[in-house]
């Protein structure tokens, strides 16, 4: 059975309706097992009264959400199955580190069976997984790991940071014929905003300007989105701030095109530094926008460290909104300098 199409949406929302993030998921997901028989939730706790923190609660089509033991390659494995019989799975995972248990099956076949098959077969796999720091997470549960997922031809990663994205990304993620993977940051769930009731998707592999600039381009991804805006919002900084929302496909246009008017980038995103999505956007408009440039790209990033369970370390250790607003007010500062 052909599942039925919906519009794919540009990057404003209309209406005044305001829910949270969580909802919108939530609301995603029965929209699209209404509208297609085929689409079913499996996963640890998918039945569970917590619900994915809260984002598949009273779903209508309780049959179709399979609550599963603690086996991440199981699930992996029985969703690729379903899906390459015709199903199209959303794989749930309460943390994004537990992905790390079925990396064979994520990389070395979901990722790879279109290619190695000449298009002939799909593989429509959503992984929606959890990121984001809470009660002392630490080291294992606390990681943020899209850029060693976007490193793999033939898979597709978003990050949603807007309950608007939340809804359209997921919504487009489940009309893929490819593997995609929804990182979803926990600390996002209780936010609020503006979300259409109707059917519609956000377009993979397209970034969105959430506030104009002439100074400085920040560019982010899933909460570093909000304390970017909150760090130009309370400082009055001149920047452009771009929500990146798909990590692979990039969408590297709306980046250099920030940067041929600012002349300055700077770069926030919320995990390692080393081969991250950080470097890989600043080498990418060093590659493509070297002349546009007024100074070397900047980035902010967690620590090249693990994780900390101490709530005194974690401060240290996390970036925020002031982080991202003194190192673009000196960025700026450095810029008028070269430029006097």
């Amino acid at each position: 059975m052909e599942c039925m199409t919906f519009p794919i949406e540009g990057d404003v929302p209309e209406g005044n309706r305001i829910i949270t993030y969580e909802k919108a998921i939530q609301e995603a997901t029965e929209q699209a097992m209404t509208n297609d028989p085929r689409v079913f939730v499996i996963g640890l706790d998918a039945d569970d009264p917590s619900a994915m923190f809260g984002s598949l609660k009273n779903l209508s089509f309780s049959e179709r959400v399979i609550g599963t033991p603690i086996s991440e390659n199981a699930v992996c494995g029985i969703a690729m199955g379903a899906a390459l019989a015709g199903q199209r799975p959303i794989c749930i995972h309460l943390r994004v580190d537990f992905l790390l248990s079925a990396m064979d099956l994520i990389v070395n076949y979901m990722a790879k069976w279109r290619y190695m098959f000449g298009g002939k077969v799909q593989v429509p796999v959503v992984i929606r997984a959890v990121i984001g720091r809470g009660w002392g997470c630490a080291a294992q549960h606390a990681q943020a790991l899209h850029a060693m997922f976007a490193h793999i031809p033939g898979l597709k990663v978003v990050m949603p940071s807007l309950p608007y994205t939340a809804k359209g990304l997921l919504l487009t993620a489940i009309q893929e014929d490819n593997p995609v993977i929804v990182i979803e940051h926990r600390r996002l769930y209780s936010h609020k905003g503006h979300v259409p009731k109707k059917l519609y998707g956000v377009p993979l592999g397209k970034g969105v300007l959430m506030r104009k600039g002439g100074s400085l381009t920040i560019v982010a991804a899933s909460i570093a989105v909000i304390d970017a805006l909150n760090a130009v919002d309370l400082h009055k900084i001149d920047a452009d701030v771009i929500d990146i929302r798909s990590i692979t496909p990039l969408d590297t246009d709306i980046i250099c095109s920030s940067v041929k008017k600012t002349g300055n980038l700077l770069v926030v995103d919320y995990a390692y530094p080393f081969c991250g999505l950080a470097s890989e956007i600043c080498a990418k408009v060093t590659e493509l926008s070297f002349s546009d440039l007024h100074q070397a790209p900047q980035r902010i990033t967690f620590p090249n460290c693990s994780v900390p369970a101490s709530g005194i370390l974690e401060k240290v250790y996390y970036p925020s909104s002031e982080t991202v607003a003194q190192k673009a007010i000196e960025m700026m500062k450095l810029s008028n300098i070269k430029r006097a």
